[in-house]
């Protein structure tokens, strides 16, 4: 128990510890008085000098600031960084990734990205080395021999060789695989001579073939064991594709429950042992938009940094600055081809007559794109164009006169018959506002000089198969020619035939001058050469007028804030826009000079 005496301890020091404190605030109160607030009345003697000080400091401060930003324009500059999430949206339909079955622009989109093929097109539509490190050919022109690089890996680390290269191909050339590119490597030998030698024996010499070997080459070890029947349909397709691209296969996302609001979203990441090098973007998602207003406005409100598959840009959206647009020239062709196995479009001075009846230029200012005339079946930066061997310039009068000489005469409504039989035309294009606006100007003008033109405008869906069955008179269509001068499959005759593997010949177009033309300029290499063989065909051409040539169409590309690297100039197909993707970037950085 605490006695006494310890009670009166603690009494002791606790009155000891009041007095303390009560002296220690007697002195603080004190202390304050003396030295604050007995001082505060000088303060406002000397406010004047106190301010000054003040704002002489401030002022300090801010010419410090300034001075600090202008010569921050002098020793540091913007520039763009690694990193960043690009997103792309493209109008269409993702269905399938496989190289060997993507054909729609979603799917090549995709396909492009995460596979790599033997040759690819550089950003000048330059056909260069891609997996293939070298590639020869014998003297015949017959054996063309292609050596893989070195440590190329799969997307899963597995090791790229010859025989996947070949597998890729046979798999190609069975026809239970049902791809789209069967007819054009049948009678191909196709071999490894050892694990990065591959060597392709064609049954004759053709100078085009390399320009083949840029399709996307897949793995055998994760598709081998999948009957050809099956491999359309397989699950490594659509939700885990492996390549050897600039970007690997993260996830795919649908959204939307009906077709009208339906997207699907594909997210990639790249590929840290590409062999040009990683890209600098840190994702890549490709987005299909099966509506193009989706699109647009997707594009508006800054959701995309790129967009793809539109015809032009509407003009609330051409006000705003940031949006860029890429206009780039694709190695292709839209003409109006003539079905020359039509009655009323076998005599060739009708034919003739439709194309001097048209103004190229009337009918291309219908149309919002920028593009460029065309006047020939090759394009100018072909070997073999003539500048001088062209289709038949405007000229009206001769139209009239071809018309009249060939026994199709006006009658009061002012336009031509032959007899009972009348000179009318059906016109088949795709329903889009370019080639309605070119099916349009073409009809007027036509009808100027008495043929009466019907335009009939389709989906993409349903005009292919009015194409695939040559079912028009008259089809407004784009073809790509590509970088080669090689038109074989567009004019030669044995391509007119409904047996033929494509049937490209859309005009049903013969003739023994342009069909030997066409088969010599195919096998020489020589450029010189080449061109020699296809002035014979071009004479053919331009007499028998079995297409009206109207112009070299552009690939549109719009991007919000603009894309560095992108640097293309030339491509031959929509997918070449990605040529030095791994380069391309859209975050900056602020960085000494």
């Amino acid at each position: 128990m605490i006695n006494r005496m310890t009670k009166l301890r603690w009494r002791r020091r606790l009155r000891l510890g009041k007095r303390q404190v009560e002296d220690f605030s007697i002195n603080a109160e004190e202390h304050l008085d003396r030295h604050l607030f007995r001082r505060l009345g000088r303060l406002v003697q000397v406010r004047r000098f106190v301010v000054s000080w003040i704002a002489l400091f401030i002022l300090l401060i801010i010419g410090i600031t300034v001075q600090l930003r202008g010569l921050g324009q002098y020793y540091q500059v913007f520039k763009p960084a690694v990193g960043g999430t690009f997103t792309e949206g493209v109008l269409g339909t993702f269905t399938n990734a496989n190289p060997l079955y993507a054909t729609n622009p979603v799917d090549s989109s995709v396909a492009r990205l995460v596979f790599s093929g033997l040759m690819r097109y550089d950003h000048q539509s330059n056909l260069v080395g891609d997996l293939a490190e070298s590639l020869t050919v014998d003297d015949r022109g017959t054996h063309y021999i292609v050596t893989l690089r070195k440590n190329i890996v799969w997307h899963d680390g597995r090791s790229l060789t010859a025989d996947d290269v070949v597998f890729t191909y046979q798999t190609i050339q069975n026809p239970d695989a049902k791809s789209p590119l069967f007819y054009s490597w049948q009678g191909i030998k196709v071999e490894a001579k050892d694990s990065l030698t591959v060597v392709f024996t064609l049954p004759n010499a053709l100078s085009s073939f390399k320009y083949s070997l840029t399709n996307g080459i897949v793995p055998k070890h994760l598709l081998v064991g999948i009957p050809a029947a099956q491999l359309r349909s397989a699950g490594f397709n659509v939700s885990r594709p492996v390549g050897s691209g600039p970007f690997k296969w993260e996830t795919i996302e649908v959204r939307g429950n009906n077709p009208d609001d339906r997207e699907e979203q594909v997210g990639l990441v790249p590929n840290g042992a590409f062999y040009r090098g990683q890209p600098k973007l840190q994702h890549f998602i490709v987005r299909a938009f099966h509506n193009e207003q989706h699109l647009l406005e997707s594009l508006n409100s800054r959701e995309l940094n790129g967009a793809a598959g539109l015809e032009t840009i509407p003009d609330n959206l051409k006000s705003i600055t940031d949006i860029k647009t890429y206009n780039i020239p694709i190695n292709g062709e839209v003409l109006a081809f003539f079905k020359t196995t039509q009655p009323l479009l076998s005599d060739q001075r009708v034919r003739q007559a439709l194309v001097m009846a048209v103004d190229v230029n009337a009918a291309i200012k219908k149309i919002n794109s920028s593009v460029s005339i065309a006047k020939s079946p090759l394009l100018k930066s072909q070997p073999g164009y003539d500048k001088n061997i062209v289709q038949f310039p405007q000229n009206i009068a001769e139209a009239n006169r071809l018309l009249d000489d060939a026994g199709w005469l006006k009658g009061k409504d002012g336009l031509r018959a032959k007899g009972s039989t009348k000179l009318n035309l059906q016109l088949y294009s795709q329903n889009t506002s370019d080639y309605t606006a070119i099916a349009q100007s073409l009809r007027d003008q036509w009808r100027a000089i008495g043929v009466d033109v019907k335009v009939t405008l389709q989906p993409d869906s349903d005009l292919q198969v009015s194409i695939s069955s040559h079912a028009y008179d008259v089809l407004l269509f784009g073809i790509s020619i590509g970088s080669d001068p090689d038109v074989f499959p567009f004019w030669h005759s044995s391509q007119a035939d409904p047996r033929s593997a494509n049937r490209l010949n859309l005009s049903e177009y013969t003739s023994k001058q342009a069909d030997a033309a066409l088969e010599a300029g195919r096998t020489r290499s020589d450029p010189a050469v080449r061109s020699a063989k296809y002035r014979s065909f071009l004479e053919a051409w331009r007499v028998d007028a079995p297409a009206l040539v109207l112009y070299q169409p552009n690939f549109l590309y719009a991007s919000y804030g603009g894309i560095f690297g992108f640097d293309s100039s030339l491509i031959n197909h929509a997918t070449d826009r990605y040529a030095n993707v791994e380069n391309w970037m859209i975050l900056q950085e602020k960085v000494a000079k």
